[in-house]
């Protein structure tokens, strides 16, 4: 028997980008080693990337393509797929033409792969394109792009072990990303300050210094009285901001009522620990701020990053080791996504599809006929579903599964079968896919070469260590497949992901010296921006001047607003969701993980102790969660970990999101996930 060869390639859940080192054995992988020497994780993985290798070979895996007819699904040749998926999205152009299309790219596809996607839509002729950034971090890009000209993080994670402070707002670091929370661990045991702002009592606020319990909706006003003390106090870095800032006395004014009296009111944390939060920040040495979708999910989502970085800025926290902004992803790819421009109003490397020398450059970059482009932002992901059946008539799902992960899912359900054509591509018939005319087996993580970027703009290949199960093909191959029988083949020439990585260097300035032979020999990855192949890359942005025109920082000044619903007699209780730590987006490949699902197999609602005993509710017992927009049924963990009048459901769950609503940010387009006034119900003859 063959020794087992050990193959090093990046885990397929979150954006923390660990390496796990794949024992490849007679064509299988036979088990992984801890990839000790790695610095990106240093061998250790959480519960999700002990169990990565259970969905190779997972039963469930979609091994063909297969047809909807009228007795259910059909294997068909590839042959045959690809030329009905080329037919029926022929018609669709014929009858309506480009923008009756609409596509979905993937987070969890290869930087390859999702520039691949956003290339055949535009050049089909339509800028409907976006992923699932659109539902977890837009409002990082709208935030930070005008304010620093970039909207990613300032710095490595591992800054965050030579912080003096951690602010923590609306990320549960712990439970999420545990592989990460060891540079706060560090952190701590060097004497650093831990702050947290979080509705619940989560396993970072276990280790706080500080616990702000704030409810759902209000950081925003925590935020305000936070710069309110800061410039009272005088706790500013008046060089920083005089050299390096604009627009500090419109934040000034606009914060000067916000005092922390006022915030308490709003988000029910004494005003005493708020002052108490905002002099701890400001007097660090070095003070890093950790955000994620507790601040983004809403729709001030984008004025609360814009909040987080104002603090950031005037307090001089930025630019420098050991501090600055870190919006922390979810999914292993979602930077990657968006620096690629799988994203309806970005262009690969963040250029406006408004911006005509962008498109013009495009066009001439794939050889297009001048004017293809159009200089309208195309559809976001929701607004793709609410017009889904009438003007989208065809859209193509890569990897994503917006039955389980849209607001308001029930509403979107019901769009979608009322599309022309859905093709879905995936590793497994998902709850979308069940609704798909043409459904394309997809090659897992381990089955395919590419790049990927991490939540810290590291960018690291991941080889292909074995071959998928069945006729399962690489997305870029079916992309490119697909996009040769749409009669595009000279604009789709590539022959393996390595063609494609060469292309966006030359129109990706920031992966400019991100050679494929230099990414495959990179052990620690390359942060980006890197412009040339003698570039070192670059770990922390902003050292000596900022994106923007000038190279000076954008202040912004903070408006409070109410979440779009309160609770009321009818629905007494606010609804929050988020994630658990034994599972994953919309749940497709963790549901379906035995050691993960066996250890959390239920919907559950955290309920607190004293709402519970009002409605008469036990630990252990179903009750039904019921918003103006659906109802679900769970199981009640009662617990002192979430206050009172809030009640928590994860949201890797189909039921969950058919409560929540789809009110969306101006600027980012991103639902309010976070809040939705809901009443709780007793299910009769449930007992623990």
């Amino acid at each position: 028997m063959n020794a087992a060869t050990p193959v090093r390639t990046v885990c397929p859940y979150c954006a923390v980008g660990c390496h796990l080192d794949l024992l490849v054995e007679n064509g299988r992988v036979a088990g992984l080693e801890y990839a000790v020497d790695s610095p990106v994780n240093g061998g250790r993985l959480c519960a999700k990337g002990h169990a990565a290798l259970e969905m190779l070979n997972h039963p469930d895996r979609l091994q063909h393509p297969l047809q909807r007819s009228a007795t259910g699904w059909k294997p068909v040749s590839w042959d045959r797929a690809l030329d009905t998926a080329a037919e029926r999205i022929g018609k669709i152009l014929a009858a309506h033409g480009p923008d009756a299309l609409a596509f979905l790219s993937t987070a969890k596809g290869s930087n390859e792969e999702n520039y691949l996607v956003q290339k055949l839509a535009r050049v089909l002729g339509t800028h409907n394109v976006d992923h699932c950034a659109r539902l977890c971090h837009a409002s990082t890009l709208t935030g930070l792009a005008p304010m620093l000209g970039m909207g990613a993080a300032t710095n490595p994670l591992s800054d965050l072990g030579r912080s003096d402070c951690l602010f923590f707002v609306g990320s549960n670091l712990a439970e999420n990303h545990p592989v990460a929370f060891r540079w706060v661990q560090e952190a701590k045991d060097r004497g650093a300050r831990i702050l947290v702002a979080d509705p619940r009592r989560t396993p970072t606020a276990w280790i706080a210094d500080l616990h702000l319990p704030l409810k759902p909706g209000t950081d925003l006003a925590l935020l305000a009285a936070m710069l309110h003390v800061i410039f009272q106090e005088g706790l500013c870095d008046d060089a920083f901001i005089a050299q390096r800032t604009r627009g500090v006395e419109a934040l000034r004014a606009s914060v000067k009522d916000t005092d922390p009296f006022w915030a308490a009111r709003l988000t029910g944390v004494p005003a005493r620990d708020i002052a108490r939060a905002a002099r701890l920040y400001a007097k660090a040495p070095r003070a890093s701020l950790i955000y994620c979708m507790g601040v983004t999910q809403h729709v001030l989502g984008t004025e609360t990053v814009r909040a987080c970085a104002d603090l950031a800025l005037v307090t001089g926290n930025v630019g420098r080791e050991g501090s600055g902004l870190f919006p922390v992803r979810g999914q292993d790819n979602v930077q990657g996504a968006c620096d690629m421009g799988a994203l309806s109003g970005l262009l690969p490397g963040y250029r406006p599809v408004s911006d005509p020398n962008a498109r013009i450059f495009f066009e001439r970059a794939w050889g297009l006929p001048a004017g293809t482009l159009g200089a309208v932002p195309g559809l976001t992901v929701t607004e793709m579903e609410q017009v889904a059946g009438d003007r989208v008539r065809g859209l193509i799902a890569i990897g994503e599964n917006p039955v389980v992960t849209s607001p308001d899912s029930g509403k979107t359900q019901e769009n979608l079968k009322r599309l022309d054509f859905l093709l879905v591509v995936d590793l497994f018939i998902t709850e979308t896919a069940e609704l798909a005319h043409l459904v394309l087996p997809a090659a897992a993580w381990a089955e395919k070469s590419g790049s990927r970027t991490n939540t810290d703009r590291r960018v690291q290949w991941s080889p292909k260590a074995v071959h998928p199960p069945g006729e399962a093909r690489p997305d870029w191959k079916i992309l490119t497949d697909l996009a040769h029988r749409l009669g595009l083949g000279s604009f789709f020439p590539y022959t393996c992901p390595e063609d494609v990585l060469e292309e966006i260097r030359r129109v990706v300035p920031a992966y400019g010296g991100m050679s494929p032979r230099r990414l495959a020999t990179a052990a620690e990855g390359i942060a980006w921006p890197c412009p040339e192949e003698n570039h070192p890359g670059t770990p922390v942005l902003h050292e000596h001047r900022f994106a923007t025109e000038d190279g000076l920082a954008r202040l912004y000044p903070v408006v409070f607003r109410e979440v779009p619903e309160l609770p009321d007699a009818d629905f007494p209780y606010c609804l929050t969701t988020g994630r658990v730590t034994l599972h994953y987006n919309s749940g497709a490949m963790t549901r379906r993980s035995p050691s993960l699902a066996s250890r959390s197999p239920y919907l559950f609602v955290e309920i607190h102790p004293e709402d519970a005993a009002r409605e008469g509710i036990r630990h252990g017992e179903r009750v039904r969660v019921v918003t103006r927009r659906g109802t679900m049924e769970a199981r009640a963990h009662v617990t002192g970990s979430i206050g009172p009048g809030v009640v928590f459901a994860p949201f890797h769950f189909p039921e969950t999101n058919a409560l929540t609503q789809n009110v969306l940010d101006p600027s980012a387009k991103i639902p309010e996930f976070k809040t939705a006034a809901c009443r709780l119900e007793k299910m009769e003859g449930t007992g623990p």
